[in-house]
């Protein structure tokens, strides 16, 4: 087994390991589907364990030497964030189970956060109030994330959890295994919005702030945006009804 910390956290590693062995039968469950994660106390501290499927039989080789897992992607990428000050919950470590040949289930533990509310919540949850604001303030973060090189691939609603500090917001970025990092140009900054909301007013609100703070045109960037959103919502939905067709041919043959 292999495992990589942070230093300031090296002292957890007994408890940790400790955890890891004993992953099935602790801790709260937060998500279980194609990966696993958890909130589990260490050694006084909650933290979060994020546990990703074993790779099929293919991947096993790839894993093991040509591509870097994603619990180690995702350390790195977390540990990049945090210098640049883009929010993310601070990485502590990442553990690979593997073998000489092949490579096995892997798992990326970092704080466990606490937030008010998700972006998910902010498009679905009409209680939220200062929705205006939230946008504003999560395009800056954004912003600021594209002027620091970082292309989000999986910025979608469920990724970024919202706190409020004061009378503003605090931003932090999740599940963080797919980044590029680049002089990202204007179409890509645009289109990196494309899965964040199926409301046309969150894209002029969000396409309005983006546009001032990078001296362009509004109502251009608005239209731009929601053109990227429309293909993609488009392209959503023609891969659900496809799955859908392809279920109910499959049932009909049994």
């Amino acid at each position: 087994m292999k495992s990589v910390y942070q230093d300031s956290y090296q002292h957890l590693k007994p408890a940790i390991d400790n955890a890891v062995a004993h992953f099935n039968d602790i801790g709260k469950s937060l998500h279980d589907g194609r990966n696993v994660v958890k909130a589990i106390e260490v050694d006084g501290e909650l933290l979060n364990f994020k546990k990703f499927r074993k790779p099929n039989a293919i991947n096993k080789i790839v894993y093991k030497f040509f591509r870097k897992s994603k619990a180690r992607r995702s350390f790195e990428y977390a540990t990049i964030l945090n210098k640049k000050g883009i929010g993310t919950p601070d990485p502590i470590a990442y553990i690979e189970e593997e073998s000489i040949f092949n490579f096995g289930t892997s798992y990326y533990i970092s704080k466990q956060l606490i937030c008010d509310f998700t972006y998910r919540e902010l498009i679905n949850d009409d209680s939220i109030k200062d929705k205006e604001q939230i946008l504003k303030e999560f395009t800056r973060f954004i912003y600021h994330m594209h002027e620091a090189g970082v292309y989000f691939l999986d910025n979608s609603p469920g990724n970024t959890l919202i706190t409020k500090v004061g009378d503003h917001y605090k931003f932090a970025l999740v599940d963080l295994n797919r980044m590029k990092f680049y002089d990202i140009p204007w179409d890509d900054r645009l289109k990196n919005f494309e899965r964040l909301s199926p409301h046309k007013w969150m894209y002029e609100v969000m396409g309005h702030e983006y546009a001032t703070l990078s001296r362009k045109r509004p109502e251009e960037t608005i239209e731009q945006m929601w053109s990227y959103t429309q293909d993609f919502q488009k392209a959503f939905h023609r891969k659900k009804r496809m799955k859908k067709k392809f279920k109910s041919i499959f049932k009909g043959n049994k």
